[in-house]
This record gives structure tokens, sequence and C-alpha cells, in this order.
């Protein structure tokens, strides 16, 4: 079976077309303001940022739990 030629101008299937970035330059904001504004609260880099909330309260409640209840896992 042939393959065909993709369109002209197209992008490949994995990478989609990213609109132009916004980039904001205010000379009187802080590095602690800029790196939230642009690693937390940017939209492309929000479900990294889900994972990682996910495996911190994950491993929080593996240790809550531990703590709480192992003495029940331990035998006496």
């Amino acid at each position: 079976m042939a393959r065909r030629a993709p369109p002209q101008n197209s992008v490949p299937g994995l990478f989609g077309a990213s609109p132009p970035r916004r980039t904001i330059h205010d000379p009187n904001e802080s590095a602690l303001s800029r790196f939230i504004r642009e690693e937390i609260f940017a939209p492309e880099k929000v479900s990294g940022n889900i994972s990682i909330i996910t495996g911190v309260a994950v491993f929080a409640a593996g240790v809550f739990s531990a703590r709480t209840w192992g003495d029940i896992l331990v035998p006496a």
C-alpha cells in the first residue's frame, strides 16, 4: 500500500500547531512572580503540574496512613 504525501504546509500529526505565545515584559516584575506566571500558571504546563500534585498527595496519604494505622500492619 502506497503512502500519500501530506498536504503542503502541514505539521506532523504528533505536534499540534500552537498559537504564538504572548510574552509579558514588565520591568518591575520580581523573579518569583515571573516564575509563578511562567511555570505554575502557564496553560501548556498544567498537565505536568497536576501529575506532580497527584504524586505528592499520594505520598502524603501513604505517610499519614502508615503513621495512623501502622501498628495494625506489624504483628505483635
